[in-house]
């Protein structure tokens, strides 16, 4: 990660609008090495799935990640699997990144102090770093479903596309619903986000954010996993993660959609909650 001056992040701060303020943000975050590094680490995951399926002989039905064994007669799975295979552990880590990094990162580096000098005030800084976070949380599934869906087109044929409905559709609805897909899963990260961005105000040390944001999704879907606490799993962050399987049947169900968005959004207002009672009165200029 590089390093900021101090006058550069005053005049980072001196931003008269949140819009520039967020720019800015936006700026930082994907000039940094390390967001291009994990953004590329992303986009080789449906690569390597496409070059392991194209090089082996044949994958049997029902092994591996879900679709896989469809990727031989369209490659558009591609970008689909890409994501199923990314959701457990990949995307959570680089959000976890991201989100702990927000205002534990500025504090470490000292620059915090800067942007609160300028006048751009507690809650807009907050409020800009969480939506820097949110931009990366749409970015990374993208990445994935689009990389997914080129290199699958490179290497597979492309045609219609039978969904889990039986029907079919032509290509380019196909693509639509993949970025679909790639809506839902950046919706299904936002109260991880929220966490991390709660996390990070706890802080100086950015890494010990990132470590307990990704600690605590794995924690989510452990629980999730086990039958004894059922009764917790519609109130875990995790639950509705792989529940896109909605948007590739015909016609498009919308509950899980639904579902998953209330979820997050009561996430996003805890957590963001939570978050604003302890930065507002974090003790940083002394």
């Amino acid at each position: 990660m590089t390093g900021e001056s101090g006058s550069a992040a005053l005049e980072r701060g001196r931003g008269s609008s949140a819009w520039s303020l967020l720019g800015s943000e936006l700026s930082v975050l994907f000039r940094r090495r390390r967001t291009w590094a994990m953004l590329a680490a992303l986009a080789a995951i449906p690569i390597l799935i496409a070059v392991a399926v194209r090089l082996s002989s044949a994958v049997p039905p029902g092994r591996g990640p879900a679709f896989l064994d469809r990727i031989t007669q369209n490659g558009l799975f591609v970008g689909v699997t890409g994501m199923l295979v990314s959701i457990p552990l990949f995307l959570p880590l680089t959000v976890g990144v991201v989100a702990g990094d927000t205002v534990a990162g500025e504090a470490g580096l000292g620059t915090l102090r800067y942007l609160l000098v300028a006048p751009a005030g507690r809650v807009k800084l907050l409020l800009v770093k969480y939506a820097g976070a949110l931009v990366f949380c749409i970015v990374a599934p993208l990445v994935i479903a689009l990389t997914g869906a080129a290199i699958g087109a490179a290497l597979f044929p492309v045609g219609r596309v039978t969904l889990l409905s039986g029907d079919t559709i032509a290509p380019a609805e196909a693509v639509l619903r993949l970025i679909l897909i790639a809506a839902y899963i950046a919706v299904s990260l936002l109260g991880l986000s929220a966490i991390g961005l709660f996390m990070s105000t706890l802080t100086d040390v950015p890494v010990g954010a990132m470590a307990a944001t990704v600690v605590l999704s794995v924690v989510s879907q452990v629980l999730d996993a086990l039958p004894q606490l059922e009764w917790l799993h519609p109130w875990l962050f995790s639950h509705y993660w792989l529940g896109f399987s909605e948007l590739l049947r015909q016609p498009i169900g919308w509950d899980s959609f639904a579902s998953n968005a209330w979820l997050q959004a009561g996430y996003v207002a805890v957590f963001g909650a939570l978050a604003y009672s302890r930065f507002v009165t974090k003790d940083i200029l002394s």
